[in-house]
């Protein structure tokens, strides 16, 4: 075998691992889909062939009783409020903390960044008490502030723009630095510009941690005013009667914002994370 012919098979191999890998992750998705169209009883038929992925009698009935039985709406509007506020809070304060970090030198710069990545190591479970211990004690529990206040800062997010902003040619501050920039303004004016794939994947990321976020918003809101996505999901299993056509039709309809999010921003997403993963 030639080395032109080794090529084309290891090609081919590795086409075939992804397209099977894609596969595996797909078919979930689509069962989703197509119970959502299905009448109960036959939700759960033929599991054990690819004849449960196929659509005999499509029916929106599922859809009608989930718009019924739920705000669901209204609860979308919930998580997109307090996930655009930690957009657009957190966004500008966790680059600027990256910026520092990659760009400026000051004392005990090693320091903070690894508290921040010991930080992000640590598991959220482990601080959850904490956390509602010390919004209760601001008296901020049951409300958008705290959703929005614990999550402005973002251990991940500081690192990944730190990695990116590592990766950027230094002519342009430079450049920058000679018109009588200062830091501030070539990050406003330079840094944040060229930036577009890390934004991308910072916002990404952020959209659908807190989008499927289910344990906070649990323990730190009780009111219906400011129930999100997933606490209106949790309803239909707690409240009688337990149906897994409507289920699977809120599910559909929640994770379609998400896919469309990712589909504006594929191109950039994808740069970002191979930009930020292999530089630094």
């Amino acid at each position: 075998m030639n080395i032109q012919t080794k090529k084309k098979v290891n090609k081919a191999f590795l086409y075939a691992v992804q397209i099977f890998v894609a596969v595996v992750f797909v078919i979930p998705l689509v069962w989703m889909i197509v119970s959502s169209l299905k009448p109960e009883v036959d939700i759960f038929k033929d599991m054990n062939s690819l004849a449960t992925l196929m659509l005999n009698n499509p029916t929106l009935e599922n859809y009608k009783e989930m718009f019924a039985r739920s705000e669901i709406v209204n609860s979308m509007l919930n998580s997109t409020f307090y996930i655009a506020m930690i957009l657009i809070i957190g966004i500008p304060v966790n680059a600027l903390a990256g910026y520092s970090l990659a760009k400026l030198n000051f004392p005990g710069k090693k320091i903070v960044l690894g508290l921040i990545i010991a930080l992000y190591i640590v598991p959220f479970e482990t601080v959850l008490l904490p956390l509602y211990l010390v919004s209760n004690g601001l008296g901020i529990t049951n409300s958008y502030l705290a959703l929005i206040l614990p999550f402005v800062g973002n251990c991940f997010n500081i690192f990944l723009f730190r990695q990116f902003f590592m990766s950027m040619p230094k002519d342009l501050e430079e450049a920058a630095s000679i018109d009588g920039c200062g830091p501030l303004k070539t990050f406003v004016r330079i840094v944040i510009p060229n930036s577009k794939p890390v934004l991308a994947t910072a916002t990404v990321l952020t959209v659908t941690t807190h989008w499927s976020d289910f344990m906070w918003p649990l323990i730190s809101v009780t009111s219906k005013e400011y129930k999100t996505v997933q606490l209106a999901i949790q309803g239909f299993f707690t409240d009688p009667p337990v149906r897994y056509g409507p289920i699977m039709a809120a599910l559909v309809f929640t994770t379609i914002p998400i896919i469309i999010l990712f589909l504006l921003l594929q191109k950039y997403y994808v740069e970002g994370i191979t930009s930020s993963g292999i530089k630094g």
